[in-house]
């Protein structure tokens, strides 16, 4: 059967989904040759927080699922940030359920966050989010990551004095460990497209307070960005800048690699061992990439410490004195000539609660 414009069949008898805005359809071809070569039938997750973001992405996910009939999870986050975190959540499930679109609440019972509140919430979806998709083996994560994201992380790593790994900022696709695998569809759609989409399908989306207030930095970024903008920078440079640091990323990671296979040992999925020649026959940045993927590897955390922290640490690591520190939810100890990185075992409740 062949498709005209974009015109989907879900299933045998039930009605078709059909968009003819042209914008739309841009977009979402886009979206579908990056979710076709990454994803392709299977069944992947995503996150919606009820932003113009978020929400377009839900509708997006739906019209692919109608044409290839794979099963989107939808899932929503409750941080239990505030008193009103579940009431908003429960307003986000309505706005999709008006469009047919099934979702599920995920709601954190640990410890609420007092401080660095975006990290920690940003740490605590992906734990909620991972974990779901552990328990239903869903292997794919999409993500409503855009191109205004990529430029602001890109200022933000600047700021904090990143290397090329976070210069690099985004790809495509990452792998998150050997099973799951995260998707960005959206990296080169810009986020008032997005919106566009959203007001047209949802007429409405919910504004988050927390993206006016200067006390964050990815805030005072937008600001920032609308000031050099006037000066007359150009968008596309940034984005083609980025795209050369991405290249020149994946180069360090097959030199990362060669010194995986050198000096590193997995004894365990959460335990491993490295040769402390490492830092006789590598590169500066090739030790620093190393020792910030094991982290991540080993403590099981998506995001590895920030650089500083990283650098820091390598430079006691290189001190005579070194036997032990942490770092990253890692332990990390000095033995006859190795280093020996354990994850750090904390007793704690699991934070996992889903809700129908």
């Amino acid at each position: 059967m062949k498709r005209k414009n974009l015109v989907v069949r879900r299933k045998a008898k039930k009605k078709e989904i059909a968009v003819k805005n042209s914008k739309i359809i841009k977009v979402y071809n886009r979206f579908k040759k990056i979710i076709l070569k990454n994803v392709n039938n299977e069944s992947f997750a995503i996150g919606v927080s009820g932003g113009a973001d978020s929400l377009c992405l839900a509708y997006l996910s739906k019209i692919y699922s109608s044409e290839f009939r794979n099963r989107i999870h939808v899932l929503i986050v409750n941080h239990n940030l505030r008193k009103e975190s579940y009431k908003e959540a429960l307003k986000v499930k309505k706005i999709l359920k008006d469009k047919k679109i099934e979702s599920k609440i995920l709601s954190w019972n640990g410890k609420i966050p007092k401080s660095n509140i975006q990290k920690q919430a940003r740490d605590i979806r992906y734990s909620l989010i991972f974990s779901y998709c552990a328990k239903k083996k869903i292997n794919y994560l999409v993500t409503a990551h855009h191109r205004d994201d990529q430029i602001e992380n890109f200022f933000i790593r600047l700021f904090r004095g990143s290397g090329l790994s976070g210069l690099a900022s985004m790809a495509e696709n990452v792998n998150y460990n050997k099973k799951f695998k995260i998707i960005r569809p959206l990296l080169n759609i810009k986020k008032t497209d997005l919106e566009y989409i959203t007001l047209k399908y949802f007429k409405n989306y919910i504004k988050d307070p927390s993206n006016v207030n200067e006390k964050f930095l990815r805030v005072r970024i937008r600001k920032y960005r609308k000031n050099m903008k006037a000066e007359g920078l150009n968008t596309d440079n940034i984005i083609k800048t980025i795209n050369n640091l991405l290249s020149a990323n994946k180069a360090m990671n097959y030199y990362k690699n060669k010194a995986f296979n050198k000096h590193v040992s997995f004894l365990s999925k959460n335990k491993c061992i490295i040769n402390e020649q490492i830092f006789s026959d590598e590169a500066q940045e090739v030790i620093f990439k190393s020792f910030s993927d094991i982290l991540s590897l080993v403590s099981g955390k998506y995001y590895p410490p920030r650089s500083k922290k990283i650098m820091s640490l390598i430079n006691r690591l290189k001190k005579a004195e070194y036997s032990k520190s942490t770092l990253g939810g890692c332990i990390i100890e000095k033995k006859d000539g190795f280093f020996l990185i354990s994850k750090e075992e904390r007793v704690s409740v699991s934070p996992y609660q889903p809700s129908k």
